[in-house]
């Protein structure tokens, strides 16, 4: 028996893969600032989520973020 592909859609679009790439290298390298207070970012996840909206404001594709109860 032959074993079928699975069809996936990329979650991000290329703009976005870019951008997130280059905010996890500045958030390894200690570079990456939060926006208000301007602290150095210290949790991979937040530094994801600055990496989409920044990949949003550009118009990239990425699914909108998701709601608050």
């Amino acid at each position: 028996m032959a074993t079928r592909a699975r069809s996936r859609s990329r979650r991000y679009g290329p703009v976005a893969n870019r951008k997130i790439a280059r905010t996890m290298h500045e958030f390894k390298r200690g570079e990456l600032k939060s926006g208000g207070s301007g602290r150095r970012v210290k949790s991979r996840r937040q530094a994801v989520a600055i990496a989409l909206s920044q990949a949003r404001r550009r118009g990239a594709k990425v699914p909108p973020p998701p709601r608050s109860r």
